[in-house]
C-alpha cells in the first residue's frame, strides 16, 4: 500500500468483484483451504446481495464480509460450519430465515490497522436492524488456542481472552463488538488445526427487532406524555373541581396525549368545606371524594383516550387512612400505587399510614410505575422497578417549599440516570389559606431523562415554568432507551456488581398489574 491516506468506501460485492475475492481469500485463509469457488460467491450475491459488503480504496478491493440469512432457532443451538453447506459447496441462504449469519469478514493485510473489520460489523448491525432480523450469529475461530491447548481447556481459553488476559485475532475483536459468546462448538471446522477444530457461538441480538404479529399490537416506540402543573384554588364543590379535571384531560387528548399526570393532593382544595377543621378529619373528609373522583377520571380516560395518572389522594380503609395514586387506562382498567413513605406531617398530622406493595403497570404506551412523592427519594425502589423493564417512571408530588421541591427533583433526576429511564413529576402551585398545612406550594414540574449523548446536554426534556398554572407535553423516544441499556457511554443496569450486592423485598416481589 502506498503512504497517501486511502479512499474508502463500504459497497456490495458483485460478481466483478471476484477475481480480488478471490485473492484477498487464498492470501487470509491460505492454512484453511483458501477461497471459495467462483459458483458458491455467486449463488451467494445472488441469493442475499445486501449481505455480501465490500470496502474499497478506489478500485481494490481491501476488505469484506460474507453473510446469509439463517433460521435462529436451528443456529443459535450447537452446530457445525458444514450445516451451512449444501451440494457442491453451494452455502444455505434461507430467504425466511430470522436472523443472520456471519461467514467471513477478512482485511487485506496491508490495510490492517484503519479499523476496517469495526466498518464491516457496523454495516452488518445496520443491515440486521433495516431488515428486522433477531440477531446476527456467528461461529467464531480461536485461532491461538492450538498456544495453550496442552495448559486450558477452550472453555478456561475463552475466558481468558474476554478478561484479556490472553490476545486472540479474531474472539478479542469479535467481543470487542459487542458479540456475546453463547456456547462452545464442537468440532465446527475439523481442518481448522489453529483453531483445534473448536468454535465460540458468538451472538449480537437486534434491540430493535419487532417480531412478525398484527400492527395493532406492534410496541410503541414514542410515547407523548402530558404533565399538569395545577394550581391550587378554593371551589364550592367536588363537581366544580372535577371540572378543572375534565379541562385538562380535554386539552391533553386534542394532543393526543398517551398519558396525563395530575400532582399529589390536587383535590386538597375540598378540605376547605369540611365542618370540622381539624387535620386528621379534614383529610378523612377529603377521603370521602376519592371514589368518586377514580370513578369520574376513570371515565374521562376511557372518552377522552388517554391513560391518566390521577396524582394521589386520601383512601379510607379498615379505619386507616392510605395516600394512593390510580391509574386509569384508556380501556377502563384501573390500578393503584399506594404511597409506601409517609412523611412526618402525614404521618403525625393527618395519621396516615403507607401501603406495603410496589407494583409495575403495562400500559398500551410502555411499561410504567408510580412513586408518590416522598417515595422518589429512596433509590431502592427505583431499582427495583428497572429490574422489571419500566420505562416511565411517574412522580406526582407536592411541596410546599423550594429545598421541599429540590428534594423531589434532585432525587426523581438521579432515578432517570441510574435507572435509565424517563421521570415526569408534576406538583401543584398557589395558595390555598383556608385549608391549615397548605397554605403555600412550590412546584417546577418537568421531564427528567438519563445523561448521555441521545438525551438533552443536561438531561431536562422539558420543564414548566416555576409557581404558574400550566400543561407540560413531552415526546419520549423509548427506543433511546433500548441503545442507552446496551450501547450507553456508561450503563448503570449493565454494569451493576450483582456478586457484591443486590436490591430485594423480603417475602413479596414486586407486582405486575397488567390491563384484561
Amino acid at each position: 500500500m502506498s503512504s497517501e491516506t486511502p479512499q474508502l468506501e463500504i459497497c456490495n460485492l458483485s460478481m466483478d468483484h471476484y477475481p480480488q475475492i478471490k485473492d484477498l481469500m487464498d492470501r487470509v485463509y491460505h492454512d484453511i483451504g483458501g477461497a471459495w469457488e467462483k459458483t458458491t460467491i455467486a449463488k451467494l450475491i445472488k441469493d442475499f446481495p445486501e449481505g455480501q459488503i465490500g470496502i474499497v480504496d478506489g478500485d481494490k478491493l481491501v476488505g469484506m464480509a460474507l453473510t446469509v440469512q439463517v433460521d435462529y432457532e436451528q443456529f443459535s443451538n450447537p452446530h457445525t460450519y458444514d450445516d451451512l453447506i449444501g451440494h457442491r459447496n453451494q452455502i444455505l441462504n434461507n430467504a425466511k430465515g430470522d436472523a443472520m449469519y456471519g461467514l467471513d469478514v477478512l482485511i487485506d493485510p496491508d490495510y490492517r490497522g484503519f479499523r476496517l473489520g469495526r466498518r464491516l460489523y457496523d454495516a452488518r448491525k445496520e443491515l440486521c436492524r433495516q431488515y428486522n432480523l433477531r440477531a446476527i450469529l456467528a461461529g467464531g475461530r480461536i485461532p491461538n488456542y492450538h498456544k495453550h491447548q496442552d495448559e486450558m481447556s477452550p472453555a478456561e481459553y475463552i475466558e481468558k481472552v474476554d478478561h484479556k488476559q490472553i490476545y486472540d485475532p479474531i474472539l478479542t475483536f469479535q467481543l470487542s463488538n459487542d458479540f456475546q459468546v453463547t456456547r462452545l462448538l464442537h468440532k465446527y471446522l475439523p481442518e481448522d488445526e489453529q483453531s483445534v477444530g473448536y468454535a465460540t457461538l458468538l451472538e449480537w441480538s437486534n434491540i430493535f427487532f419487532t417480531p412478525e404479529e398484527a400492527v395493532l399490537k406492534t410496541p410503541r416506540t414514542t410515547v407523548r406524555v402530558g404533565a399538569v402543573q395545577w394550581q391550587m384554588r378554593s371551589v364550592s364543590s367536588a363537581e366544580e373541581l372535577l371540572s378543572q379535571v375534565e379541562y385538562f384531560v380535554d386539552t391533553v387528548s386534542d394532543y393526543q396525549s398517551d398519558f396525563i399526570l395530575f400532582p399529589e393532593f390536587f383535590n386538597a382544595p375540598l378540605m376547605g368545606l369540611a365542618d370540622d377543621d381539624r387535620q386528621v378529619e379534614a383529610i378523612r373528609y377529603l377521603a370521602k371524594f376519592t371514589e368518586l373522583f377514580r370513578d369520574k377520571m376513570s371515565h374521562m380516560a376511557v372518552s377522552y383516550n388517554t391513560n391518566i395518572i390521577t396524582g394521589s389522594m386520601p383512601l379510607l380503609e379498615d379505619d386507616k387512612i392510605y395516600n394512593v395514586s390510580y391509574l386509569c387506562r384508556r380501556d377502563g382498567t384501573v390500578g393503584e400505587q399506594r404511597k409506601l413513605h409517609m412523611t412526618p406531617h402525614e404521618r403525625w398530622d393527618w395519621v396516615m399510614v403507607g401501603g406495603d406493595k410496589l407494583k409495575v403497570f403495562d400500559t398500551d404506551a410502555g411499561r410504567i410505575a408510580i412513586l408518590i412523592c416522598y417515595d422518589c427519594e429512596f433509590p431502592e425502589l427505583g431499582r427495583l422497578l428497572a429490574e422489571q423493564d419500566v420505562e416511565i417512571l411517574f412522580v406526582p408530588f407536592w411541596t410546599d417549599t423550594k429545598n421541599g421541591y429540590l428534594r423531589v427533583r434532585h432525587c426523581s433526576q438521579a432515578r432517570a440516570i441510574e435507572n435509565e429511564c424517563y421521570v415526569v413529576i408534576a406538583g401543584s402551585v398557589g395558595n390555598l389559606p383556608q385549608v391549615d398545612s397548605l397554605d403555600v406550594q412550590y412546584a417546577q414540574s418537568a421531564v427528567l431523562t438519563p445523561s448521555d449523548f441521545a438525551f438533552p446536554h443536561d438531561a431536562v426534556l422539558n420543564e414548566a415554568t416555576p409557581n404558574t398554572e400550566m400543561l407540560l407535553f413531552s415526546d419520549l423516544d423509548l427506543d433511546k432507551l433500548k441503545v442507552l441499556h446496551n450501547e450507553g457511554t456508561v450503563m448503570n443496569l449493565k454494569d451493576r456488581r450483582l456478586d457484591l450486592y443486590q436490591v430485594h423485598m423480603p417475602g413479596m416481589a414486586v407486582e405486575l398489574d397488567t390491563p384484561r
